[in-house]
């Protein structure tokens, strides 16, 4: 039998949990069976490595953003119909909100044999106005009427697409985000906070995020002025970078934090990084199921982040991190000084966080999972006798 085609679909290959979820993925693909493409924005700091993944296809679209914008639109989709048609596609995955909706619409028109769309948290929330909210909530309802699968990663994201009347239950599939574990075993500093400019002694509490509204990086801010006031001397690692870089350093100047917080930039060293916090912290506003949390926890590092939904099913508050509500810095700031002040503490926290995650966020898990999905297609649909 015929390897089968499949095209993947991502908005921007940017340094994102959904972007790293899905090059990993690809890599580990079977591609005795499948032939893999990837159709993404033109720029995205993940290119290189999606371009060191033997066997894939990669197409960049000059037109392809994140913003609504017929004007690009229209050109993006009728270029996945002619990427589609001219490769002879039997299958088209895709991710991310945006891509989500062009991709399938695009498979659509094309007559694809099977069309799945993974949900790394769904493109409407609590902090959307009422009507860009309906109006999103009504793209995915029509999109779903033809899609064979709508993968989640939580019970969370099904349970609210459902609320949404997005698809009928038998169309969610369970898949969850894969670690690869090796990558968080036994990592070593390497000089890496005399880069930064922190000490040996130095406690550091770190987020790892895009500095975008929807991360709240001002509320990283304030909480680090907080916490500073009891327990004097903590850095504040802030990796990312974003639309709000600007706003942040004037807050961390306004706050006198400059010998306090930290901004690395995008790093792409994120293990290594991790070893060398003590505390993790998220402040988003709202999330899917944020992968920078399950892979600090993978490195037995206590986490205090916000109960924004999907987070409840990993995290036992108090046990195996803490989950705070959006926006409440106090809150966040109370738990941060405990486990600064513990080290017992924020040592038994972490390694409960590591054991709590077990095999079902392992990487062979989520790509096995995936595959068995396209196997029931390929199957249910006779794609691998396609001409």
């Amino acid at each position: 039998m015929r390897k089968i085609n499949i095209l993947y679909v991502i908005t921007k290959l940017e340094l994102g949990g959904a972007q790293k979820q899905l090059l990993s993925l690809i890599r580990e693909l079977d591609k005795e069976r499948f032939r893999p493409f990837l159709f993404t924005a033109e720029e995205g700091l993940l290119i290189p490595e999606a371009l060191s993944i033997n066997g894939l296809t990669l197409i960049k679209s000059r037109c392809l953003e994140r913003a609504i914008n017929p004007l690009k639109d229209i050109p993006v989709l009728l270029e996945l119909c002619r990427l589609i048609k001219n490769n002879k596609i039997d299958i088209v995955h895709t991710h991310s909100s945006k891509a989500g909706i062009l991709g399938r619409w695009a498979a659509r028109l094309a007559k694809v044999g099977a069309i799945l769309h993974t949900v790394h948290g769904w493109s409407f929330h609590d902090y959307q106005s009422k009507l860009k909210r309906r109006f999103f909530v009504w793209l995915e309802q029509l999109s779903a009427k033809f899609t064979d699968r709508i993968i989640v990663v939580s019970h969370h994201d099904r349970e609210k697409g459902l609320r949404n009347h997005i698809g009928e239950k038998n169309k969610y599939l369970l898949i969850r985000y894969g670690i690869d574990y090796r990558e968080f075993s036994n990592i070593k500093e390497q000089n890496l906070r005399k880069e930064l400019g922190i000490s040996a002694s130095d406690l550091v509490v770190g987020m790892i995020a895009c500095l975008k509204p929807q991360k709240s990086p001002q509320d990283f801010i304030k909480l680090a002025d907080l916490v500073r006031q009891t327990v004097p001397g903590v850095k504040f690692l802030l990796i990312g970078d974003g639309i709000l870089r600007n706003k942040a350093e004037r807050l961390i100047a306004k706050l006198n934090l400059q010998d306090a917080v930290i901004l690395t930039g995008w790093r792409r060293d994120i293990p290594q990084i991790l070893s060398v916090l003590d505390v993790f912290t998220l402040n988003s506003l709202w999330e899917g199921l944020p992968v920078t949390v399950l892979e600090a926890m993978a490195a037995a590092r206590p986490v205090v982040v916000t109960h924004t939904g999907a987070v409840q099913e990993v995290i036992v508050d108090g046990e195996t991190g803490f989950l705070v509500f959006p926006q409440d810095i106090k809150k966040m700031a109370e738990r941060l000084i405990v486990l600064l002040k513990d080290a017992r503490l924020r040592e038994a926290v972490g390694q409960k966080a590591k054991d709590s995650l077990g095999m079902d966020f392992c990487l062979e898990n989520m790509v096995g999972n995936t595959q068995r999905c396209y196997e029931d297609l390929v199957f249910k649909k006779g794609l691998a006798y396609a001409n």
